[in-house]
């Protein structure tokens, strides 16, 4: 474990938040087995909280003995979690940072040189809370790395779930097939491609009250899983490959595969996304609720 200092200059490391609470713990086990299996250092980052709180009350406040204070106790905090990754990956380089902030503008500012940028899914600190509500929408929309949010229970050992990613048409949905297909190779696991050719809830054709037969566009969608799977057949063969085509309901679906899967991989803003939207309905909610990891991707145009 190298002394306390700033991130790698180089794009072999992956970076991971910690906040102490028992999710950042996972996140952490997550990122250690993930970097140690790929082959890269792991980072360890940390907002320091200056905010004194009820201590500007007090008669003998001193604002210089407050930050020293909580400066210690990140730097505790950032040491119990190397212990957490060296526990589970002994090896591994690790590296760690303080920042003053945790916003989300820091993390992105990390993922410009990360080859992957981890968060837990709860936290009790203010980069945890931050990390609950809007952080990880904007972090996935921005971010130039990959994006994973630890969800779910842990991961069984070993673990020979699928990967599973969602596949819509849209620029973000092909570069996260890359991406998916990658961590299906490396885990030596099946991936499931799942296309949800209409954004509406399941059920909804049923209830219309319109004539419409869903078969006649049946054929389109599967051509249209096969042009963004093509290619990757040859770059990974030893990756099966399993097509689910549904009629409705992307996020429901999707959802009840993340209870199958040990991961799934997503892009940022969908087909019916808004220009002004950096991440889809479909992606926001599956970071909120999904039974396992959830690896939110960016077109490189975007």
């Amino acid at each position: 474990m190298k002394p306390l200092g700033e991130a790698p200059r180089d794009h072999n490391h992956l970076t991971v938040g910690v906040d102490g609470s028992p999710a950042s713990e996972r996140a952490v086990r997550w990122a250690a087995a993930t970097a140690a299996g790929r082959g890269l250092d792991l980072h360890l980052v940390h907002a320091v909280d200056f905010a004194p709180s009820g201590w500007t009350k007090l008669p003998f406040f001193r604002p210089s003995q407050v930050f020293e204070w909580s400066e210690d106790e990140a730097t505790a905090l950032l040491t119990a979690a190397a212990e957490t990754a060296l526990a589970v990956a002994p090896d591994v380089e690790i590296t760690r940072e303080l920042a003053l902030t945790g916003s989300a503008k820091w993390l992105v500012e990390l993922s410009r040189r990360a080859r992957m940028l981890v968060l837990g899914a709860t936290g009790s600190s203010k980069l945890g809370e931050a990390l609950l509500g809007s952080t990880p929408v904007s972090v996935a929309g921005h971010a130039e790395c990959p994006v994973v949010v630890v969800r779910g229970p842990e991961s069984p050992v070993p673990d020979d779930r699928p990967v599973v990613v969602g596949i819509d048409g849209s620029p973000g949905s092909r570069k996260a097939v890359e991406a998916a297909f990658e961590e299906a190779a490396w885990r030596g696991v099946d991936l499931v491609a799942v296309h949800v050719w209409s954004d509406l809830r399941i059920g909804a054709f049923e209830d219309s009250p319109l004539d419409f037969d869903p078969q006649a566009f049946e054929e389109h969608e599967h051509a249209l899983v096969a042009e963004c799977l093509a290619g990757y057949g040859e770059r990974f063969p030893d990756v099966t490959v399993h097509r689910k085509v549904y009629l409705d309901g992307p996020r429901a679906r999707l959802h009840k595969w993340s209870e199958k899967a040990q991961l799934v991989v997503l892009g940022t803003r969908g087909r019916g996304g808004f220009t002004g939207l950096v991440l889809g309905s479909t992606s926001n909610a599956l970071l909120r609720d999904a039974r396992c990891p959830v690896m939110v991707v960016r077109p490189d145009a975007a």
